[in-house]
């Protein structure tokens, strides 16, 4: 028995964009509004387990959600993982990083080392709508 698999049993976020391969989602995390995961749909575990041109498709998406996020977010810095050491199915973050966010410059799964002023967050936050309209015109521009 395969155990259970938290991106096969949910959507993993909020949509923004779903393909038949992979969808795009905003990940719910308060201290970091804009923070996105690409997702490829079917459970696979890692980037060689793809096709040559699946990887360079999922990849050309990441780019995308990157551009995006740094056109809307004006991030400092965008950080780019993929680690699913407690999630081993195939997914990317895409994280807007600022230097008065609470974990900067350590990785936002490290202790943080200041709390992100709330007015600060919920200016990001109000820039959802205008990301969420980003990503998928630059995913558009893929076609």
């Amino acid at each position: 028995m395969t155990a259970p698999c938290e991106l096969c049993d949910s959507d993993g976020g909020e949509i923004v964009y779903r393909s038949p391969h992979y969808r795009v989602v905003l990940v719910d995390d308060a201290a970091y509004p804009g923070f996105c995961r690409v997702i490829w749909n079917a459970h696979v575990k890692e980037m060689s387990d793809l096709p040559a041109a699946d990887r360079t498709a999922l990849s050309n998406v990441v780019w995308a959600v990157e551009a995006a996020v740094r056109e809307v977010m004006q991030p400092e810095k965008i950080n780019l993982a993929t680690l699913g050491n407690m999630t081993p199915h195939l997914h990317w973050h895409v994280i807007p990083r600022y230097t008065n966010d609470a974990h900067f410059p350590s990785p936002v799964w490290a202790e943080a080392r200041r709390e992100a002023a709330a007015g600060t967050l919920a200016a990001r936050r109000a820039r959802l709508p205008e990301l969420t309209a980003a990503i998928v015109r630059h995913i558009a521009l893929l076609d």
